[in-house]
């Protein structure tokens, strides 16, 4: 586990705000040339920031994300697995989801290189 995580974690956190902002270009910044990220709405995943761009285009043409980290979880030297609190609306903002999921992401070189949904944290792990 790393000794600071503090780059990581700011990152991410960047990375959160930049979506539920909506700030395409702030987020791409944030993520290697060759991104693998889900596309947790459709299934399978894109690569580069390009088909983040298109995929998430996509998405919030059809639904209303927002996607607040909880606590923050470094494994290992490259991945940091993030709690989330995920609300998902329609468009006219009924609720479709609420919901604590996991993300966990690969980081190299300080920069976002995957991403992936999974289980939420178990209970009794230290955040960071």
């Amino acid at each position: 586990m790393p000794i600071n995580a503090a780059p990581e974690i700011g990152l991410l956190r960047a990375a959160y705000a930049a979506f539920n902002a909506r700030d395409i270009d702030g987020a791409v910044t944030l993520m290697a040339p060759d991104v693998a990220w889900p596309k947790a709405f459709k299934g399978g995943f894109v690569r580069g920031p390009e088909e983040v761009r298109a995929y998430w285009t996509e998405q919030w043409s059809e639904i209303n994300p927002h996607v607040e980290p909880i606590a923050f979880y470094p494994e290992n030297t490259r991945q940091v697995l993030v709690e989330v609190h995920q609300v998902v609306r329609d468009l006219a903002g009924s609720v479709l989801a609420d919901e604590h999921v996991g993300h966990r992401f690969t980081i190299e070189l300080g920069l976002i290189q995957a991403m992936e949904v999974c289980p939420p944290p178990s209970p009794g792990l230290v955040s960071q």
